[in-house]
Parts: C-alpha cells; sequence; structure tokens
C-alpha cells in the first residue's frame, strides 16, 4: 500500500467499496480466497466478483470476503469502516463515538458500537511473554468518588469507583496491559506469571505482593513511598509513563469509561505503544489483518 501524507489521501485511496473489498481480501487472504467455514482453498469466485461458494462437497457454503469478521453483517460500508479503523490506530489518544459520529455521519451509538469492534481488531491475541528487564507495576482508573451525587456517595468507598489495571513493559520493547480483580498476593503473582518469561529481571515498587516471586525473577524494587525513584538501573518510570498515555486516553478523550468495557481501551492503548515505531499506513495494516472475529452490540451490552 502506499504511504499516505493526509487522511484526505487515505479517503482518496479507499473512495469505493470495491476497492476497499480487494483490499481486504489481500490482507485477509493473500492470492488465495479460503473458506471461512472449512478453511479450504478450493472456492469459487462468482461472476459479480464479491460471493465465493466453497466447492468442497460437505461444504459448499457461499460466503464473502466480510464473513467471519467484524465486518460480517454491517450495514455500513467498508469505506466507512476503513476510514474510521485507520483513525483509531493512527490518532494519538484515540476519538471520541460522539465525535467519529460527527466525521462519518452516523449516530453516536453505532459510532460506540463501531469503535467497539475496531479495539476488538486492536487486540493482541496470546502476546509473547515479556523478558530481559520487565517494569512491573499497577494503578487505577475510574472517577473519584467525590464526583458522584452526594446521594450516591454513601454506597461507595474511596476505591469502589475505580477499576486495577496490571501493567507490564520490556525495556525497550512492548506493554501489556490486563485487568486484574484486587492487589493482593494472589492476583499480581498471576498477573506476572501470565505476562513476564521467569528468570527475567523484575522491577517494581515497594509493594509486599511481588515478594512471593523472588524465586522465579531476579527482582529488583524501588521504594516509591521513601521518594526513591531510581535505585541503579532499576526504576519503574517505563511503565509510569504509559500510565500517563492511558489516563490521558481516558480522561481527555472518553473522560469515563465502563469498567467492563476497560480492557478495550487498555488494548487500544497498548497497541498504539506496542506500534509506535510502525508507519501510519502500517498500523492500519495490521489492524485490518487482525479482523477475524465479531462482536454483536447484544455482546457488547451483555444481553447474551
Amino acid at each position: 500500500m502506499k504511504t499516505f501524507k493526509s487522511i484526505l489521501e487515505f479517503q482518496k485511496y479507499f473512495s469505493t467499496e470495491e476497492k476497499c473489498r480487494k483490499y481486504l481480501e489481500q490482507q485477509r487472504w493473500g492470492t488465495t480466497p479460503a473458506c471461512p467455514f472449512c478453511g479450504s482453498v478450493n472456492v469459487h469466485r462468482f461472476p459479480n466478483g464479491r460471493i465465493f461458494k466453497c466447492r468442497e462437497k460437505e461444504c459448499r457454503s457461499k460466503f464473502s470476503v466480510t464473513v467471519g469478521t467484524i465486518y460480517e453483517n454491517t450495514k455500513l460500508p467498508l469505506t466507512k469502516w476503513f476510514l474510521a479503523t485507520y483513525i483509531l490506530s493512527v490518532h494519538s489518544k484515540g476519538i471520541s463515538s460522539l465525535q467519529l459520529a460527527t466525521f462519518l455521519g452516523v449516530t453516536q451509538k453505532t459510532a460506540w458500537h463501531l469503535t467497539h469492534r475496531i479495539r476488538e481488531m486492536l487486540t493482541e491475541n496470546a502476546p509473547e511473554l515479556l523478558s530481559g528487564v520487565v517494569e512491573v507495576d499497577e494503578t487505577y482508573v475510574g472517577g473519584k468518588v467525590s464526583n458522584k451525587h452526594v446521594s450516591k456517595r454513601k454506597d461507595f468507598s474511596k476505591l469502589d469507583n475505580k477499576t486495577m489495571v496490571f501493567g507490564a513493559v520490556e525495556r525497550q520493547g512492548k506493554v501489556i496491559a490486563k485487568i486484574i480483580p484486587n492487589t493482593t498476593s494472589d492476583s499480581l503473582v498471576n498477573a506476572v506469571k501470565e505476562t513476564v518469561e521467569e528468570g527475567s529481571i523484575m522491577v517494581s515498587d515497594e509493594n509486599v505482593g511481588y515478594q512471593q516471586l523472588k524465586k522465579s525473577y531476579r527482582h529488583a524494587k524501588v521504594n516509591h513511598s521513601a521518594k526513591q525513584y531510581v535505585n541503579g538501573a532499576a526504576h519503574t518510570n517505563t511503565i509510569e509513563g504509559f500510565w500517563s498515555l492511558l489516563k490521558r486516553q481516558i480522561d481527555g478523550i472518553h473522560h469515563s469509561v465502563s469498567p467492563k468495557h476497560l480492557q478495550r481501551y487498555c488494548n487500544e492503548a497498548t497497541f498504539r505503544y506496542n506500534n509506535k515505531k510502525e508507519a501510519q499506513d502500517s498500523r492500519f495494516t495490521l489492524a485490518l489483518r487482525n479482523c477475524e472475529g465479531s462482536l454483536t452490540y447484544n455482546q457488547l451490552i451483555n444481553k447474551i
């Protein structure tokens, strides 16, 4: 794909439904279309160019390039989908559903569903364990109880309105952020083992929950409560920098997010962080290649 100097060039390049479909076919299948139901490459393309049929006797299914993807059964044209995907994958802090609705000429409800489906595309499936020198930390995400109406404050303690997020970042490498239930030793131990390769150098603050991992990791720490922020080569400045980006995205763009959707916002932030050295066009292509799966509106609002 050519390099775009502006979003106007992007829109001009993907100006028709046909151009979008051809590019999606290329990124999903390469030069050989494959049946999304049985995986066979023994397929026939109908004269209209959009519909395929599997030739396998056990299958015989008809499909298009959008079947089995985030785009399946959508009523929006792919030109709008591509533009929204481009904006979310390259924008430094993301975009609100209200602003995106204005850009695309759709309702806010449609834009909100669309952005969450795109965030599914920005989710890295089964990320590799981090290694080398890895900084780990946790942070609270959520509004202050004092911002709630007086009649509702009594139902919340100081932290009831916040969600705990665990983060791990490899020095000069990738970051992983995931929601955890609390900061007990069990939660922290499980989170570290699921994200950091054993034998790595794990750098943390003075949280005692990490002490149980000293047999599996080379543990270095800094004592923030004593105003110690660097201890030789040990510091957590990198992961603190990522928390700053995440909270600016949430506070500055979305203002508030629901705990049940917070993981997707974390995935959006980690995608941009992990691909910050990639060109904008490459980020769009990486997101597009991860379009397998679905997220219906009822699934999104937990109706099913």
